[in-house]
């Protein structure tokens, strides 16, 4: 019976796996910036995202011809009002109807516009008079939309920065800092409430990585076995900084008596690349950054204190911004080229494949390389130590639906009672579960793939045929 389980487990976990790439993901989403000179047509972009698992792509502005272009997608679009019209529309709820006239009704109901964003990042810009004006121009738009649009069900947010916070780290701890609260953010978190529209925010591991760049942190911030962190408040270990800045900002929410306003993740991503004192901003990094991102999102497991659920999440960025001023880095966050070309594969293809014309000069893998394989079996390296094995050991039984009850006394793959062989099983268990995609199968370059079908016995590893 444990052996039928077993396998009827394995099937599941694959059968899933596959189709979770035959279709777009509600939960994933990609930010579309124009700050560049050099992107496609609003036509071929729409056509790239169909091609892709997804479902959701915000707009800083509303582009007229980006808006035309996504109708009849099935895309939901995420709008923007610019930080420069927040006065008028604070002041004159007639700006406000005019808005809406000129950026909504053209497009709806054939583009599915979900939230206006009114305004970015507002409340940390420093100025203090913008930030007074934020709420009304939030409720002159949410009444001017429900006006003129009453069956859209748009919603009117605004986004925020991991700043916005007093405190972050650990979790439990989040809080809003107590001097910008009244009147500015409760009063947000009120109308948010009130209209059931999503806290909107922007959690960067990478800045999180780029200020502390210790090889732990970065295994942490990557998703790639690590000891953890525990939060002592909450006595949660979290094995990842992207459910540790989204818990605490749920945390934040909780401690101000808003425990159900919704969560979406506006902004994340990883640079591809940065100037020589950037830390971290690799393509190998970005490829592990946001493969296990979406891997971690299409598991379903959600964050700890908000489990069973993925949240709304919008990686940034669909294409470079090649007119961004500062660092590198700042030009290097598009999954795609201006050609269509993936920068690297993050898995986001329907087909689950490499798109065409991935080239290995932005340190992607080409077609039909052993690095490029999704198919097989995730070991352990010859030279990997037994130190290292064992953190991945911990790591993979500790994730959510990694059965390794096989390898516990008595189980079916219990013998031989080695941590290298136990580790195989787990680490090549979550590898399964988790898209069996390159960068799955790394665990700090302690593992790799083969072909080569290491059951044996009574030992079935999943992925066997």
């Amino acid at each position: 019976m444990e052996q039928t389980n077993h396998l009827f487990f394995t099937i599941s976990a694959l059968l899933f796996t596959f189709f979770s790439f035959a279709r777009s993901q509600s939960f994933i989403g990609v930010n579309y910036g124009e700050v560049a000179d050099n992107l496609p047509a609003p036509e071929a972009t729409a056509k790239l995202l169909k091609s892709t698992s997804i479902s959701k792509v915000r707009l800083y502005g509303a582009d007229p011809a980006m808006l035309r272009a996504l109708g009849g997608t099935n895309i939901s679009v995420v709008i923007g009002a610019a930080n420069g019209d927040i006065p008028s529309l604070a002041s004159d709820p007639a700006a406000a109807s005019r808005w809406i006239a000129a950026n909504v009704l053209p497009f709806i109901p054939a583009t599915d516009i979900s939230v206006i964003a009114v305004g970015n990042e507002v409340l940390n810009s420093g100025d203090a008079s913008l930030a007074a004006q934020l709420i009304p121009a939030m409720q002159n738009l949410a009444t001017a939309v429900a006006a003129a649009a009453p069956n859209s069900n748009i919603k009117v947010s605004t986004v925020n920065i991991m700043a916005v916070l007093a405190q972050s780290e650990p979790p439990s701890s989040g809080a809003f800092p107590s001097p910008i609260l009244p009147p500015a953010s409760k009063r947000i978190l009120q109308f948010l409430t009130k209209t059931k529209s999503p806290f909107m925010i922007n959690p960067y591991p990478y800045f999180a990585y780029r200020d502390d760049p210790r090889p732990e942190t970065l295994a942490f911030c990557l998703f790639q076995p690590n000891s953890g962190r525990y939060d002592p408040g909450s006595k949660i270990t979290y094995t990842n900084m992207f459910d540790a800045q989204v818990d605490a900002v749920k945390s934040a929410l909780k401690g101000l008596g808003f425990p159900d306003a919704e969560i979406v993740v506006a902004e994340t991503g990883w640079p591809y690349r940065g100037d020589s004192d950037e830390v971290g901003a690799t393509v190998e990094n970005a490829r592990a950054f946001v493969g296990n991102l979406v891997s971690h999102l299409r598991s379903m497991n959600g964050t700890p204190l908000m489990p069973g659920k993925s949240v709304d999440t919008y990686i940034f960025a669909l294409y470079d911004e090649d007119l961004k001023p500062g660092p590198t880095s700042e030009r290097s966050f598009g999954l795609f080229r201006p050609d269509l070309t993936m920068t690297y594969d993050a898995g986001l293809s329907k087909s689950g494949s490499t798109a065409q014309g991935n080239s290995s000069s932005a340190g992607a893998p080409a077609k039909g390389s052993p690095a490029a394989a999704t198919a097989g079996w995730c070991v352990p390296k010859e030279g990997a130590t037994d130190e290292e094995l064992q953190t991945n050991l911990d790591y993979a039984c500790g994730q959510a639906g990694v059965d390794c009850g096989p390898i516990q006394p008595g189980g079916a793959c219990y013998e031989p009672n080695t941590v290298r062989s136990h580790a195989a099983y787990a680490m090549n268990q979550l590898y399964q579960m988790s898209g069996r995609n390159p960068w799955n199968c790394d665990f700090q370059q302690s593992a790799t793939l083969t072909s080569a079908n290491p059951s044996y016995s009574t030992c079935v590893y999943p992925g066997s045929q």
